[in-house]
């Protein structure tokens, strides 16, 4: 089988709308939570996420008619990786974007024209914009890829699914190149509202793993790479960012939405038996760690059967909110971060340690020498998935 390498990277979400941008902040540990800006705020419950500001893409008008936020932030990701990996064009390439939502902010502005304002029509261009393949199907036309496209929702785990079966692609031989990732924006009205429904969001902070946490913080954006046969990249002189080693996936085949220690631990051993790894080889875990009581308790004790302290472990979702389907590719950055340069990115809000979560958890600015990492993804119906990278 081939060895994948990642070649490019590109990303718009909460901490900025780059790479490089983002590197800093995460290295940094500067957080993009704050008050929110959107419609019909004072009926919001919670009014704090962590949003993609000051966002000008670059898109024709004639584009833009398609192209739902979440399509928009996937597509100026996927030129960015692109572009780092140095292809002028790539037909032969294809791409797996992971959403949970979709164009959700399409379907917000369409429910509110048809059942707030009256109206009876809505515009033509409605259902392409919203559906989950939307993003996919447009980054496949915006850089003229003609290889396998499709779409993954499997809620929180979206992004590491759609990587994970990218990397799988490559190793198997199917297709030399592949751009993955993932894409969510559902900091509108509909969006936020429908979460407030679960109880599971906070009013002040993301504290992942911290005392005190009472919940989560949405975000929005994407990031996508550039996935490639490490013969192929070296061939045409690519400079390898990562490899990617291992993936796993497990589910949990319980409750809707109570997280299980068995089925993380499962995802992350398999991880790295595919990756063949032993746990003190990974220098650093990027945990799903989304700041609820259950989700951080569980993880953390799956983390601590597996590696027993072995590994550092962060979560920066305390830094760009909780992206859903996009999270797991946003977080990636921060294991390439770690692999590349040592940084790692720590979890902001922390208010102490939870008897509960007995884990090397990062909390204030720190480098380490780190060879290989972990990025963890456990959603929303026991839907779990693990990948494994190392230093290129």
């Amino acid at each position: 089988m081939a060895r994948v390498v990642i070649t490019g990277a590109g990303t718009v979400n909460p901490l900025g709308h780059d790479v490089a941008t983002t590197y800093a902040a995460m290295a940094e540990g500067r957080s993009a939570i704050g008050p929110l800006v959107l419609a019909d705020l004072d009926r919001l419950s919670v009014k704090i996420g962590a949003q993609v500001t000051g966002w000008k893409g670059d898109f024709d008008r004639a584009d833009l008619v398609w192209m739902d936020p979440f399509a928009q932030y996937a597509v100026a990701s996927a030129r960015q990786a692109k572009a780092q990996a140095g292809f002028t064009a790539m037909p032969e390439a294809g791409v797996i974007i992971g959403s949970a939502g979709g164009g959700l902010q399409t379907v917000d502005d369409n429910y509110r024209a048809v059942y707030q304002a009256g109206k009876n029509r809505v515009h033509p261009f409605t259902v392409p914009r919203l559906m989950a393949s939307a993003a996919a199907s447009l980054v496949a036309r915006d850089l003229g890829l003609m290889g396998p496209s499709f779409t993954v929702a499997s809620a929180c785990s979206s992004s590491n699914h759609a990587i994970g079966q990218a990397f799988q692609m490559v190793r198997s031989g199917m297709t030399p190149v592949m751009l993955a990732g993932g894409s969510d924006a559902m900091l509108c009205f509909g969006g936020i509202k429908a979460w407030e429904g679960l109880r599971v969001l906070s009013e002040t902070a993301c504290r992942p793993f911290s005392k005190g946490r009472d919940g989560l913080v949405m975000g929005e954006g994407a990031a996508v790479f550039v996935l490639e046969d490490r013969d192929h990249a070296l061939a045409r002189g690519a400079v390898p960012l990562a490899e990617v080693v291992g993936f796993a996936m497990t589910s949990d085949a319980g409750d809707m939405v109570q997280p299980s220690v068995e089925g993380a631990m499962r995802a992350m051993q398999r991880a790295l038996q595919d990756a063949r790894l032993a746990p003190a080889d990974v220098g650093y875990i990027n945990a799903h760690g989304t700041g609820t009581a259950a989700n951080d308790r569980c993880e953390a004790q799956a983390i601590e059967r597996v590696f027993a302290g072995s590994a550092l472990v962060s979560s920066t979702k305390s830094l760009h909110g909780h992206l859903i389907g996009g999270a797991g590719a946003v977080e990636l950055l921060a294991c390439l971060l770690a692999l590349q340069t040592g940084a790692i990115a720590p979890t902001a809000g922390y208010l102490g340690p939870d008897e509960d979560c007995n884990i090397p958890l990062v909390t204030k600015k720190k480098t380490a020498r780190v060879g290989a990492v972990l990025s963890n993804a456990f959603a929303f119906g026991g839907l779990n998935a693990v990948l494994a990278l190392k230093a290129a």
